[in-house]
């Protein structure tokens, strides 16, 4: 009876490492692939532009992407750095509101 209760205690060890094993196998995949990629129409979507505007985004080195058959990819990363350096916040400017 000992040795099965050894056997299953070693065993319940065993599955436990391997768990922590898989846990960081998962994150470093992640990683890898941390970024996501969105087609055009998702990019549209998501910034209410046209297919034109995505266009002239991509024409002006404003928006980097990748082609892959014909269809556009980018960064989930990029678009959020695109908006992120465009954001005026609430700077004080004059002529703006409550001036």
């Amino acid at each position: 009876m000992n040795e099965i209760m050894q056997a299953l205690l070693n065993l319940s060890g065993d599955i436990k490492e391997l768990k922590v094993q898989l846990q960081q196998f998962k994150k470093t995949r992640a990683d890898k692939f941390q970024d996501e990629w969105i087609d055009g129409q998702d990019v549209m979507l998501a910034l209410n532009i046209s297919k034109r505007t995505l266009q002239t985004l991509r024409d002006g080195n404003v928006l980097p992407y990748s082609r892959i058959n014909g269809k556009f990819y980018y960064k989930v990363s990029d678009l959020e750095e695109l908006l992120a350096n465009n954001y005026s916040g609430n700077s004080n400017k004059s002529g703006s509101y409550g001036d």
